[in-house]
Order: structure tokens, then C-alpha cells, then sequence
């Protein structure tokens, strides 16, 4: 088995050391042993749990969630089911994501194609629509 410096798993897992630390305080990674210089020495399997992380934030998962599916992991025939709920959870939650970020950008290209249509002594469209809404306060607090 081969051990491994904090340096050598951040390069492996294409973390930085920090990422490694804060994972490590967040008990994703287990506490790892250390030498008698006081040196973190990671088992070779850690590189597979950092990229196991990386790739579940990349897909949207939160570090709870990721916390959840490290445990599942261990039993990954049995467990099978409930990381399928989970992944459908999670898409559910992009298409509920997707579709707000398109209410945004009807808004926005609404907004901007207003601006374009505006006579120069007119109020400004944008500020308007968000004064209407209650979204803009002045900068003094009034």
C-alpha cells in the first residue's frame, strides 16, 4: 500500500492542499496517520475518495450529500437504490433550476429589448421594473 504527503494526494486527485484540509475538517477524508516529523500520510485509496468528491460536487451535490453517498459506497449493491432516489433527487432539482434560470433570461432579454425601444428622455426600463417589484433601495438605506 502505498502512503501518501498531502502534496503527493492533492497533485494525484488534482485538488490543491487546502481542498485536502478542508475535507479532511469536514470528515469527508478520515484523519490520516502521521510521521514522526508530524507529516499527514494518506492511504493510495484517498485519491479515489478525493475524486469521488470532486465528481459528485461537479454534478451539483452538496458536501452533505456527498457525505451520505460516501456511505453508501460501502455497500454499493445494496445501496443502489437509494444513490438512484438521490441522483433523480438531484436532477429534479437542475430542472427546477434550469427552468428559473430561463424565467431569468425571458426577463433580462425582455428588459434589455425594452431599453432598446426607449426614448432618451424616458425613465430607464430596468430600474423601473425593479423598483416596481420592490428589488432596488436607495443607498441610503431609505
Amino acid at each position: 500500500m502505498t502512503r501518501l504527503t498531502i502534496g503527493e494526494l492533492a497533485s494525484r486527485a488534482g485538488v490543491n492542499r487546502e481542498t485536502v484540509r478542508y475535507y479532511e475538517r469536514r470528515r469527508l477524508l478520515a484523519r490520516p496517520a502521521r510521521t514522526m516529523a508530524g507529516y499527514r500520510i494518506f492511504p493510495d485509496d484517498a485519491v479515489d475518495r478525493l475524486r469521488f468528491i470532486k465528481h459528485a460536487q461537479a454534478l451539483g451535490f452538496a458536501l452533505e450529500e456527498i457525505r451520505e453517498l460516501l456511505g453508501l459506497r460501502l455497500d454499493e449493491r445494496g445501496s443502489c437504490d437509494k444513490v438512484r432516489l438521490r441522483a433523480a433527487r438531484k436532477l429534479s432539482d437542475v430542472e427546477a433550476k434550469i427552468a428559473a434560470l430561463k424565467r431569468i433570461h425571458r426577463a433580462l432579454a425582455g428588459l434589455l429589448a425594452a431599453c432598446e425601444t426607449r426614448r432618451p428622455t424616458a425613465p430607464c426600463p430596468i430600474l423601473q421594473s425593479l423598483v416596481a417589484r420592490g428589488e432596488v433601495t436607495r443607498e441610503d438605506g431609505k
